[in-house]
């Protein structure tokens, strides 16, 4: 191999090796969002309860502190007037458990009965998300995810 070609293979590693670096550092440095979410509503039946299952992946490069969770009815004034971190304040709080680096999956599940689905809207609802990183870092994602109740 010539000396010419030795310089450009290794003035061309430098670069490739600056770009990884670059990348790790940017990968390292995510802001605060959730991702991969779902919801699922079972309407109860018979003497049987339904539910409402909410997932949803959070990742935080100074990790994550607190997940809350909130469904709403797309007819709710939260349509008209934004739902707001402040509105999110007495919301329940997901089961997050650690599934990556800097990254937890969050679980929700709250029973339903009879009752509750009687005097819920019918129609669309969305979840919304309240994602708190230990450094102080929020995020609220009005519409993480949707379901109807039928």
């Amino acid at each position: 191999m010539s000396r010419r070609t030795a310089l450009s293979v290794a003035a061309g590693l430098v670069v490739l090796g600056g770009a990884g670096a670059l990348t790790l550092a940017y990968a390292g440095d995510q802001p605060l969002k959730p991702a991969h979410s779902t919801a699922r509503y079972t309407a109860p039946a018979g003497d049987r309860d339904g539910s409402l299952s909410f997932d949803t992946d959070v990742t935080a490069s100074s990790g994550v502190k607190s997940v809350k969770v909130l469904a709403w009815p797309q007819d709710s004034s939260f349509a008209k007037d934004e739902l707001t971190a402040k509105d999110m304040a007495d919301a329940e709080s997901a089961v997050c458990k650690p599934s990556g680096k800097d990254t937890v999956h969050c679980t929700y599940r709250v029973k339903v009965t009879a009752s509750d689905a009687k005097s819920s809207p019918r129609g669309p609802w969305h979840v919304a998300v309240l994602a708190t990183a230990k450094d102080g870092t929020t995020t609220l994602d009005r519409e993480a995810a949707d379901f109807t109740v039928r």
